[in-house]
């Protein structure tokens, strides 16, 4: 064999180890989970039959269901554009300073690193009411009256999406600030020589030149927001999605179904559901959004 060869055959056993992890962890489950959802199996019963669809329809019947999809498209189409504009202006501010950009980098990454169970117990306590909860205790002292936050059901939804939104930030940040020291100073140089003015130069070189990084944080932080759960869990009350599951999010639901209520195969089929409605809004943002990156 050829040295090429030897090389090839080299890469691709080391390539496999990951690739049987992948099939063995990732996609054998989802597809054993994908055919006990056409079943009714279930931890407790003995014989498991085929039901066909039986399980999506009850999925999709159930208010409860219904309304966890809401919720979760609400922490995606309020959350992930959020992110994104916060973040970018974030970086744009951290490229401008000539010293501290490691510091301050580090700063806005903390909440990301730091374990998500942790933020969302500490934000569960800066919400609690008065004199407890930090936040209300300030609001109080500057004479506005004390919110209930995670107690009201039009306030508990974006108390945990502003948590999420600031865990979020310190990656999309150091993402964008990453992306802006690749852009040549020559080209704002030139940009202002010709005329350009700052608004100008941001608008018609920076973030074009920053589109591809734009197009892959719009993708996963959509995707990262429609998979919400840990927050939810940790900061509702009794890990119900409450009150009156107003935060209750389609992963949680999926949880409760499977771990709670022991109800494996609709658990599946919510899966399922949720696993479609990702692909499909992943596969619009990368066909409408990369359309716009190579034009």
């Amino acid at each position: 064999m050829t040295l090429a060869t030897r090389r090839s055959i080299t890469a691709y056993s080391f390539l496999a180890i990951p690739l049987f992890f992948f099939i063995c962890v990732r996609f054998g489950p989802m597809l054993y989970m994908m055919a006990m959802s056409f079943t009714n199996w279930g931890l407790m019963r003995k014989v498991t039959t085929f039901i066909g669809l039986e399980n999506y329809k009850t999925v999709l019947s159930d208010p409860v269901f219904l309304q966890a999809l809401g919720n979760t498209l609400r922490y995606a189409i309020l959350g992930a554009p959020i992110v994104i504009v916060l973040s970018l202006c974030i970086a744009l501010l951290l490229d401008t300073i000539p010293k501290g950009k490691g510091l301050f980098r580090l700063i806005y990454v903390l909440p990301y690193i730091t374990p998500v169970v942790a933020v969302s117990w500490v934000w569960r306590w800066m919400y609690q009411p008065p004199p407890l909860g930090v936040i209300n205790a300030i609001l109080v002292a500057i004479g506005i009256p004390a919110g209930e936050f995670l107690n009201s059901t039009t306030q508990a939804l974006p108390s945990i999406l502003g948590v999420n939104v600031w865990v979020e930030l310190g990656y999309c940040s150091t993402i964008f600030l990453a992306g802006l020291q690749t852009i040549p100073k020559e080209l704002n140089e030139a940009a202002r020589i010709d005329g350009a003015k700052g608004r100008q130069v941001l608008f018609k070189v920076t973030i074009p030149l920053l589109a591809p990084i734009t197009f892959f944080l719009v993708v996963m932080e959509g995707i990262q927001f429609l998979r919400i759960f840990t927050q939810v869990y940790n900061m509702s009350m009794q890990a119900m999605g409450g009150p009156l599951n107003s935060t209750k999010s389609a992963a949680l639901y999926i949880y409760q179904k499977a771990f709670t209520n022991f109800e494996m195969a609709q658990a599946g089929s919510a899966s399922i559901i949720l696993f479609v409605i990702i692909m499909a809004v992943t596969l619009f943002q990368m066909k409408f959004l990369d359309r716009k990156v190579n034009y």
